[in-house]
């Protein structure tokens, strides 16, 4: 009785992969489409985690306990003026920490001469415990005093300073609001919770109501609070700041909008998972093509097999690690250029680079199952060939 024919575990994979030695080109060019698809997973799930941690960390470091007060737009944009009394209520209501006053003055302003005005930038007057409630941070100088708030002093938040020309102290730079002149004494860094800030030229309360008209009516209050009684405070302030109209009144917490790009990042990534899978399933078919094309080309080789006693099987398992082999191939290479990608935007953005390790077990799993679902249906084809037809057509 003649034995059957065995094929060794540790002979598989020279045996699979003998037609993608021969034909390397076309092996590279069909996990390519596999290895973009993990690729583009793999990055989007890591820009995704390394931009959310970041904003997060942001989050919690500017912290959601702070909360402004307004009442509304006029219709030509500017802020409508609070109650005078307003800051003082605010300060003595239960949970408030601290509250600080602004108003906007609208006035214009320009660096060096009167004739070089720069738009972009308002007038704003300030108190003094505005940086602290902020927890805001100088770049150079120091922030508005008890002292320097009486006189024409002036802080400039960060992207005022930029549009004014202004880059640090040196040479006692100075503005000008309307015709008198203010010496700059301080440059803030961005506050992110308050936009405003930063494109505004901040002068004290004193020299606001002696120079610049201020009445004492702010127009924006800021207002920190006990963390946890921040829901609870937010509730009060309407009826504290304006007891008359409290309708008239919008309090709202700056962190809802850093809150709310989490949740635009998240459906951002699911929209790019979306196009990763599709990535995917266009590199599974090509594989399949590959495969199939590739048992019409190798009909002599399979006869010559199947007639040296290689069984059925033996075939459709060379086929199959043929096509494994292509999907975990191009899942590896799919889940390194990801990393690349990932770790490439981290760095130019100032993140700390987080590869979530469930993207890449998914896609190198995916890559394999895609490359085993390909290869089933070449697999089977080439089996079922018959030795003698194989060689007659070959």
């Amino acid at each position: 009785m003649t034995p059957r024919s065995r094929l060794r575990a540790a002979d598989l994979l020279a045996v699979g992969t003998v037609g993608l030695r021969s034909r390397r080109v076309r092996a590279v060019l069909s996990m390519l489409g596999v290895a973009i698809g993990i690729a583009a997973v793999v990055s989007v799930l890591g820009i995704t985690r390394s931009s959310q941690a970041d904003l997060l960390a942001r989050i919690d470091r500017l912290g959601t306990n702070l909360l402004t007060v307004v009442s509304g737009q006029s219709l030509a944009g500017s802020e409508v003026p609070l109650p005078a009394t307003a800051t003082g209520v605010i300060a003595g209501t239960e949970g408030v920490l601290a509250a600080s006053a602004t108003a906007d003055l609208h006035g214009p302003v320009a660096a060096r001469s009167e004739l070089d005005t720069t738009g972009g930038v308002g007038i704003r007057a300030a108190d003094t415990a505005l940086l602290s409630t902020l927890d805001g941070q100088l770049a150079a100088g120091t922030f508005l005093t008890e002292a320097t708030a009486r006189y024409p002093a002036m802080v400039l938040g960060h992207r005022a300073a930029q549009a004014l020309g202004i880059a640090d102290l040196a040479g006692d730079p100075r503005v000008s609001v309307g015709s008198a002149w203010y010496a700059v004494v301080g440059i803030l860094r961005p506050v992110e919770l308050a936009p405003e800030i930063d494109s505004s030229a901040l002068v004290g309360l004193a020299v606001a109501a002696d120079r610049l008209g201020y009445d004492g009516h702010p127009t924006r209050i800021y207002v920190r609070t006990e963390v946890a009684r921040t829901t609870e405070v937010r509730g009060m302030l309407a009826r504290a700041t304006n007891p008359q109209n409290p309708s008239q009144v919008t309090v709202s917490q700056p962190a809802e909008a850093l809150v709310a790009r989490l949740a635009a990042a998240d459906a951002g990534t699911a929209l790019f998972l979306g196009l990763g899978a599709v990535a995917l399933l266009v590199g599974g078919i090509g594989i399949a093509n590959v495969m199939v094309i590739s048992v019409l080309e190798r009909r002599g080789e399979i006869g010559l097999r199947r007639a040296l006693g290689a069984t059925r099987g033996h075939v459709a398992v060379q086929f199959l690690v043929e096509s494994l082999v292509l999907g975990a191939a191009g899942g590896t290479v799919g889940v390194l250029a990801g990393t690349a990608v990932t770790h490439a935007l981290a760095y130019r953005h100032g993140w700390q680079p987080l590869i979530p390790p469930l993207a890449v077990a998914a896609g190198l799993a995916a890559a394999v199952v895609i490359g085993a679902v390909a290869g089933v249906y070449p697999a089977l084809r080439a089996a079922r060939l018959a030795p003698t037809e194989a060689l007659r057509t070959a």
